[in-house]
């Protein structure tokens, strides 16, 4: 096996996983005690946000890979996740050298001691650029600037709950480095991963998308951006349809697909499966014809997914 490193975001990897994987790569392979042999590399190919920070700052995409170890790699670092299921295809196999995320901890266990920095910040991103700060490593602009990009799309420009104090400075620091105007690109940037109306139904639901297991349970809980929750439900029943054909092929109980509106803050939240009665106890609401309106609702981490997890287990 080769000494190298591979370092990645999850699966479906949007800007947080993409920056803070990449960030990390190069802190990791530049510190000036202790540097190490990464590469990054990527589960899947950039969403239209991700490749629009990307194409701002010249970067080109990490390759992507399904298979550590086909690449000749037993060594991983992971960004941005934790859980197995969310993670590359052979992680069971594979040694974890570290973990930087700022997610609950959960199907997660190793033979051997780690690295670990999980804090409930904004992104995974803020997390890497402290650790650039500590480590007294220079950051590039392209680097500060996919470290912004990814703090900006967890938080909707510091507007999610998820939003940490600290984050704000932090967001403001690597904006100078990026030389970017923190309001006017966080808005150009999140509008670019707001473009819905080319997509298939298949490819909505799919966007941006993690597995929880909960309680026994399989459950998929998907998020997509927009300025028109309306012009996703005007196509409730061709989502709907994708939704249960995928339940099907991926042998999930459940589908929560989360409609956000990033201007107003707010979601539309659409529930197939076997348990509406927990996802409706969860959030308080009735469901009509499969959704309802959550209001305030932006973040999946914080205001869907605990809340989820809390009434699976009742």
């Amino acid at each position: 096996m080769s000494d190298k490193i591979f370092v990645f975001g999850h699966q479906k990897p949007d800007t947080d996983a993409i920056g803070s994987s990449y960030g990390f790569s190069y802190l990791s392979n530049h510190r000036k005690v202790g540097a190490l042999n990464t590469e990054v590399v990527a589960l899947g190919t950039p969403n239209e946000e991700t490749q629009f920070v990307l194409d701002y700052f010249g970067v080109e995409a990490p390759r992507v890979v399904e298979s550590a170890k086909a690449e000749g790699v037993d060594t991983v670092i992971l960004t941005d996740h934790n859980e197995f299921q969310q993670s590359i295809s052979d992680i069971a196999e594979l040694n974890i050298y570290g973990v930087v995320d700022h997610h609950r901890v959960a199907n997660f266990e190793t033979a051997s001691p780690l690295f670990m920095q999980v804090e409930p910040v904004g992104s995974a991103s803020s997390i890497v650029y402290r650790k650039f700060l500590e480590a007294d490593v220079e950051i590039p602009r392209e680097v500060a600037g996919l470290l912004l990009s990814g703090l900006i799309s967890d938080t909707l420009l510091l507007k999610s709950p998820t939003t940490h104090p600290t984050d704000h400075k932090v967001a403001e620091e690597l904006a100078k480095i990026a030389g970017v105007d923190l309001q006017e690109y966080g808005l150009a940037m999140l509008k670019a991963g707001t473009n819905l109306a080319s997509k298939t139904a298949d490819e909505l639901i799919d966007i941006d998308a993690k597995t929880f297991e909960l309680n026994g349970s399989k459950v998929r809980v998907a998020q997509v951006n927009t300025v028109d929750i309306n012009e996703v439900l005007e196509r409730l029943t061709e989502v709907k349809t994708a939704i249960k054909s995928y339940m099907t092929a991926g042998d999930f109980d459940d589908f929560v697909f989360m409609i956000t509106d990033i201007v107003n803050s707010n979601s539309e939240i659409v529930e197939i499966g076997s348990h509406a009665d927990k996802v409706e106890a969860a959030f308080h609401f009735k469901l009509e014809d499969d959704h309802a309106f959550l209001a305030g609702a932006v973040s999946r981490k914080k205001q869907v997914v605990p809340q989820l997890t809390d009434e699976f287990n009742k």
